[in-house]
């Protein structure tokens, strides 16, 4: 059935001007003019052939047929407002809620930040800290930044960088070429954490002495607190080397081992497969792309300054089903 209405305009104006008895009221509630108002009630009244109002010269009345009509008129009204303010709320949100590892945060995150949000100042970040796998069904976060040896098929993903850890120190551990070999070690103290994705056996092992050991151990929960116990001087700490670069360019930190027994993970950008946020998603994982990119490239320049080749491979690009868990 094709529905026969009203001139929808015409009928706001007269619910406005019906509910305060007023052409200047409804002019006012409205924003147009006093004669906008009595042209849209007037083509209304043409529409329906009756007056809806008297007019006198000191007075406005509703007719018999205006009294009926405003309650139906001002009930459809509400509910075209409720339907509309409903539609408005599933529209692509305007905050995008991240989890990040607590460390990778508070020391590449945050810091570039600002960046997106000159890109996109209508949106709010929401940051959450996490180092566990990914839960989407929780509904607790757009997308998760997880690091990883590879990626999982169970989510939509993007790797927007990598990293490569080995063991740094505080410079004064270089003092008289005490630190320049993995034997000596076993003269220092190794910091771990609950979370290291690269346990020092492991390093170890890969550096060709997997019989020695360190002449101390220092372990942390997080790998923020044994980063900060390398930069006092307490020992030598496996971790990221894109965390630890500038702290390397000035002068405070060092690698003593150059890249021996490094190993390399990559950093996801994952989101649920499905989601109302997707474009925005999208938005933000193209920025860390780019971030990451920048990353990667002070990376291999200082390291190419160092001879070292870290054989860094190119970023993927959206959209690709991938996923990752991480440490911190």
């Amino acid at each position: 059935m094709i529905r026969k209405l009203p001139p929808l305009n015409a009928v706001r104006a007269f619910e406005a001007a019906a509910r305060h008895v007023s052409f200047t009221k409804a002019a006012e509630e409205l924003s147009v003019t006093h004669g906008a108002i009595s042209r849209q009630v007037a083509l209304l009244e043409d529409w329906f052939g009756r007056p809806l109002f008297r007019r006198s010269s000191s007075q406005l009345t509703l007719t018999d047929a205006g009294r009926s009509y405003l309650p139906e008129v001002s009930a459809a009204l509400d509910r075209l407002a409720l339907a509309s303010m409903y539609m408005l709320q599933q529209q692509s949100p305007t905050s995008l809620r991240v989890s990040a590892p607590p460390t990778f945060t508070m020391r590449w995150l945050i810091p570039r930040m600002s960046g997106f949000q000159r890109r996109r100042p209508d949106v709010e970040i929401r940051l959450s800290t996490s180092m566990e796998r990914p839960n989407f069904q929780a509904n607790l976060y757009d997308v998760a930044i997880r690091g990883a040896h590879e990626a999982p098929l169970d989510c939509g993903a993007v790797r927007f960088m990598s990293e490569h850890i080995l063991p740094v120190c505080h410079v004064d551990a270089l003092n008289g070429g005490a630190l320049l070999e993995p034997k000596d070690i076993t003269r220092f103290t190794a910091i771990s954490y609950a979370t290291e994705p690269y346990p020092w056996q492991e390093w170890l092992q890969s550096a060709g002495v997997a019989d020695l050991r360190p002449a101390n151990t220092l372990k942390f929960e997080q790998m923020y607190f044994a980063l900060q116990a390398a930069c006092e001087g307490l020992g030598i700490v496996l971790v990221p080397l894109f965390l630890v670069l500038d702290d390397i360019i000035a002068g405070k930190l060092c690698a003593p081992f150059g890249p021996l027994g490094i190993k390399r993970r990559d950093y996801y950008a994952s989101f649920p497969s499905e989601s109302d946020a997707y474009p925005l998603i999208a938005k933000f994982c193209e920025w860390l792309q780019q971030e990451g990119r920048d990353t990667e490239s002070s990376i291999e320049e200082w390291a190419r300054s160092q001879g070292w080749d870290l054989q860094t491979p190119a970023p993927t690009t959206l959209p690709e089903l991938a996923g990752g868990t991480g440490s911190d």
